[in-house]
């Protein structure tokens, strides 16, 4: 069996050693890797004299972090270096050998990008045969668009809206529909099943999908008509009257990000045909969504997220606080909107289906905060004598819109 483990190069005099950089690594009785504990921090691992150089051809000098290939059982024999990664002191470098540590491949195999390469184009001539026989919906002509961060790379969902002409919203939200492209059993979807999701690291994704797929075929670029599945949803105020659920081929108009349309809901920059009156039904719908959430007492949570900026070197040079602005929350209203229309649909029909369901907070903890904000004089609910779970959660609710409005006040 053989195993790995990133590893600091060291020299010591005629011999080169690598030393674990991350604490906790544990190896089971096969020799494999396993979490927790601290059985082989710190374990200094010999490389065998012939094997300081890495696959790429460079060699590795004292300090640098690498990706180190153990035969057999952890401390037994000499290991080897499989790849070079860079230096602990480099940020871009460090998040790399973390993404390493914690088993993400970094890669896929060559017959998974192969299928992935072929699923490409298959993909999109199955489409267009179900789109001939009337399977897929041809919405090109609907102007549609996207609304992701500055720093986004794949484009997963996109929006169209217009007025009806009895005062109402039609709202389509699609979904990249990947089924059109990886068929269940293939080489690729077992690999995606496996992985289970994208993980997002600042600088750095390990994506779910090969990049053939997650950021060409499967990414709703603007220009190019992509497979997708929408939920079609007319809504006068708040309220939903009627559902659609179908596969469709959509093509987006453009590929906005927040800070742009912030500018534009602040009257800084225009917005632009075809999509500006699509972006106007869709900011009404979610300014109707919001109040009818916080009416009924939905928790108001605005946080401030980091964005990490890199220099040419691989270093920090910037972090930036994102906060949630009326962009954020219309995309996030849209589609919360959307899976509930689907959660409906499926409850209607007797379809089994998982969902999230957040535990509810602990009473004593939802007394103490309130007692705590109380004193700094800020406005809060009544607490009965006897506070239930259920009855916590609807505290935090009511208190997180009392607390917004002391906020903007």
């Amino acid at each position: 069996m053989s195993s790995t483990v990133v590893a600091t190069v060291q020299k010591r005099g005629r011999f080169w050693a690598a030393e674990p950089h991350f604490p906790s690594p544990r190896f089971d009785a096969s020799g494999r890797r396993s979490r927790g504990g601290g059985a082989g921090a710190g374990r200094r691992i010999v490389l065998a004299s012939n094997c300081v150089s890495g696959p790429e051809g460079g060699s590795a000098r004292a300090g640098d972090l690498v990706l180190v290939a153990m035969a057999g059982r952890a401390g037994e024999g000499r290991a080897r270096i499989v790849r070079l990664i860079g230096r602990p002191d480099v940020a871009r470098d460090a998040i790399e050998a973390l993404l390493l540590d914690r088993g993400l491949a970094r890669s896929f195999a060559p017959a998974v990008e192969r299928e992935a390469d072929g699923a490409r184009a298959g993909g999109s001539d199955r489409v267009a045969r179900e789109v001939a026989q009337g399977h897929r919906r041809d919405l090109c002509g609907l102007s549609t668009f996207t609304i992701d961060p500055a720093s986004a790379k794949d484009f997963d969902d996109a929006i169209s809206a217009e007025r009806l002409r009895d005062g109402g919203v039609r709202v389509w939200v699609h979904i990249a529909d990947v089924s059109a492209h990886v068929s269940e059993g293939s080489l690729v979807d077992r690999e995606a099943r496996g992985r289970g999701t994208s993980v997002y690291v600042p600088g750095a994704v390990e994506p779910m999908l090969p990049r053939a797929l997650s950021n060409d075929a499967c990414s709703l670029v603007p220009g190019a008509a992509r497979a997708a599945v929408t939920v079609e949803m007319d809504l006068h105020g708040a309220e939903v009257a009627r559902t659609a659920f179908y596969r469709s081929l959509i093509r987006s108009d453009a590929r906005l990000d927040y800070e742009r349309v912030d500018r534009i809901f602040a009257g800084r920059e225009r917005a632009e045909d075809p999509w500006a009156q699509g972006l106007a039904a869709a900011r009404e719908v979610s300014a109707a969504l919001a109040r009818a959430r916080a009416r009924a007492g939905g928790l108001v949570l605005d946080s401030e997220e980091p964005e990490f900026a890199f220099d040419e070197e691989g270093n920090v040079s910037a972090i930036l606080a994102r906060e949630q602005t009326e962009s954020h929350r219309l995309i996030e209203h849209l589609m919360i909107a959307a899976n509930e229309a689907v959660a409906r649909h499926l409850a209607g029909r007797g379809v089994p289906c998982l969902y999230r369901v957040h535990e509810r907070p602990e009473p004593a903890r939802v007394v103490r905060l309130i007692e705590q904000l109380g004193s700094l004089g800020v406005s809060t609910p009544a607490v009965p004598d006897a506070l239930s779970p259920s009855q916590a959660a609807d505290l935090m609710g009511e208190l997180s819109q009392l607390l917004e409005r002391h906020v903007q006040a």
